[in-house]
């Protein structure tokens, strides 16, 4: 038989699934695991969008739907932006998740051989997608000079003649950082002068802290916007995002999904509808405040501990943290932290090259009495 295609190779698989796992096993056995390594809401979806899904069910609404989705939930997207720079609904997709939308952008815009700028630290499935499409990933380190993220200048310096595009996450995923609003502007116009594409992940938006983050719409409709109904929307297994493009563009994206994937899921669909609605808004805005109540009690509790985290985070619901104090192997310490703690946590080695065996992330979706727990057998694992 013939081997698997060499782009395989270059694909990892989530190490945090084998903590996750090994985190099941030992809860089959009894133990008590404070998880602190999933990147999900641990909220169940809010109780508007589960009656609407039933009710579409109910109404047999169980047929395809156009391939960019229902002209309704696209409307209701557009109307989610500011009327100073909303989108017309025709240039938005609905796809299978945020990975779906991804999918979409890659498979429009890589050729063999081109370049993709992504910041390091940061999520793995970036890379991948573009791997999938034959392009190559062009990790940049960043640190806590540049908030963890992308500079106009550090991607002027990393550009080169195969250079296709350059993909942002604003809030991010390990670190939870925002790209500050002004350097947003300088990104885009760089990337304009430059000739390339630029796509920004904003999945996180609406999960933020003290501040607003701004969409990168803001400042062009030239670019593509990522987002998903998964973490501020609490809909992870809905598996339901979309997209943002270009106006010229649209045409090859739906094309593209008619292809891959025909559309996405139409119960789901419906359900999102009711996202929008007042009082499923009420209700996310609470949850907001919440996670905002566990960030502000687990940053400072971790660097009491001795953890370095340079940076406050301003959205999501992670905390990157150097455990250099501790290890110079994140992912040792990480297993050992589980068997003999009781802590779930995810080593750096997921999200890049950039000094991962330094690092760790710490994830709040989890209620405070359970961190207050996980807090306490760190604590005394560190001591013992």
């Amino acid at each position: 038989m013939k081997p698997f295609a060499s782009r395989l190779a270059g694909i990892e698989p989530f190490h945090v699934m084998d903590i996750l796992a090994q985190a099941r096993v030992l809860e089959a056995q009894g133990r008590s695991v404070i998880h602190m390594e999933i990147g999900e809401p641990d909220f169940p979806s809010a109780e508007g969008i589960v009656a609407a899904g039933i009710e579409a069910l109910r109404r047999g609404c169980t047929h395809y739907t156009p391939a960019l989705g229902l002209p309704e939930l696209r409307a209701a997207i557009a109307n989610s932006y500011p009327a100073a720079f909303r989108p017309d609904p025709a240039r938005i997709a609905v796809t299978p998740g945020a990975s779906g939308a991804l999918a979409l952008v890659f498979a429009a815009l890589v050729d063999p051989g081109d370049r993709v700028l992504l910041a390091d630290p940061g999520y793995p499935c970036n890379r991948h997608f573009v791997r999938l499409f034959e392009g190559e990933a062009v990790s940049v380190p960043v640190d806590a000079a540049t908030g963890y993220q992308l500079t106009a200048e550090l991607i002027r310096r990393h550009w080169t003649a195969r250079t296709r595009a350059v993909l942002l996450a604003s809030p991010s995923n390990p670190t939870g950082t925002i790209v500050p609003d002004a350097e947003m502007g300088r990104i885009v116009h760089t990337v304009a002068e430059l000739g390339g594409a630029l796509i920004v992940d904003e999945i996180y938006h609406g999960l933020t802290y003290g501040v607003e983050a701004a969409s990168a719409l803001a400042h062009s409709p030239e670019l593509f916007v990522v987002n998903s109904f998964s973490k501020y929307y609490g809909m992870t297994g809905w598996r339901l995002g979309w997209l943002v493009a270009p106006r010229a563009r649209i045409g090859a994206i739906d094309k593209l999904a008619q292809n891959m994937f025909l559309a996405a899921s139409t119960p789901a669909q419906y359900a999102a509808l009711a996202a929008f609605e007042p009082d499923v808004q009420r209700e996310l805005r609470r949850r907001r405040d919440i996670f905002q109540e566990r960030r502000d009690f687990l940053l400072p509790e971790l660097r009491r501990l001795g953890f370095e985290i340079p940076v406050t985070p301003q959205g999501a619901f992670y905390l990157y943290a150097d455990c250099s104090r501790f290890t110079r192997d994140s992912e040792a310490f990480a297993r050992e932290l589980l068997e003999r703690a009781g802590v779930a946590i995810t080593p750096g080695l997921d999200f890049g090259a950039n000094r991962p065996e330094r690092h760790v992330r710490f994830s709040y979706a989890n209620t405070v009495d359970n961190l207050r727990e996980g807090v306490r057998r760190l604590e005394k694992y560190l001591g013992s």
